[in-house]
């Protein structure tokens, strides 16, 4: 028994599809496209991203996907795009990347260099930092609660803006500095949705990884959180990557 809980073999050549959250947010946040991915038959796992770098991160999520066995669609949302774009790197049974709203930066990029030129993003005035003692200092950073609507989830109803900044998971500031690797997107056909409305990761940082990477790209009004205020948009991009990566390895 592998890690999807299944055999080896899966029907119809279907891919596993692993979807890693963002910043300031949990796998909870893909629920709405888990949902509707499953209803499609496909096996999902949304795995807890430590947000510690994307170094440590990118380790982490390489691991799990060793241990999947068949071909795995890798999606990442906001700074997991960072993430995924080293993770695949290491695993070779990756046939495809989707990014959501999503970084895809390309080797020795950081993403503090990244934010830093992007003219649509407001986050690094929403944020807050957060030191705590330890081995050594540890810096973090979370959305000023009162500023997620503006930063982060401006098409989302009051109640659960509110609920995002009560329950968010503040990031380290390593994931901002650690310089990235070599681009799975390089080797690998990719996917990638961006919202126009989005004020975190910067709708024109978002679109121009996107289009370097050669992406199939699908662009939607919206906040950043695209995959909660519009989840059927972005599962249609991922069936549309899933069926596109199971017809080349038939």
């Amino acid at each position: 028994m592998n890690a999807t809980g299944q055999g080896s073999q899966q029907t119809d050549m279907k891919p596993t599809i692993v979807l890693v959250h963002g910043a300031f947010a949990d796998a909870s946040s893909w629920n709405g496209v888990i949902e509707r991915l499953q209803q499609q038959g496909y096996t999902v796992i949304a795995p807890a991203n430590p947000l510690r770098g994307v170094t440590a991160d990118s380790a982490y999520i390489a691991s799990l996907l060793g241990q999947i066995d068949g071909p795995v669609l890798l999606g990442g949302h906001s700074y997991g795009g960072a993430v995924i774009t080293n993770a695949a790197t290491s695993a070779p049974n990756v046939v495809g990347l989707v990014y959501v709203a999503a970084f895809a930066p390309d080797e020795g990029e950081n993403l503090g260099d990244v934010e830093n030129g992007s003219k649509d993003s407001v986050l690094n005035e929403a944020l807050v930092q957060y030191t705590y003692p330890g081995g050594q200092t540890s810096v973090e950073f979370a959305i000023n609660p009162a500023r997620v609507r503006e930063a982060f989830a401006a098409d989302l109803p009051e109640q659960t803006i509110a609920l995002i900044g009560a329950t968010q998971r503040p990031i380290a500031a390593a994931a901002f500095s650690d310089a990235s690797g070599p681009p799975a997107w390089r080797r690998l056909p990719s996917w990638a949705v961006v919202a126009s409305g989005d004020k975190a990761a910067g709708a024109d940082v978002v679109r121009s990884h996107a289009q370097r990477a050669g992406a199939d790209i699908v662009e939607v009004e919206g906040s950043h959180v695209i995959m909660i205020s519009q989840p059927q948009t972005v599962t249609d991009h991922i069936l549309k990557a899933a069926r596109a990566v199971a017809d080349s390895h038939r």
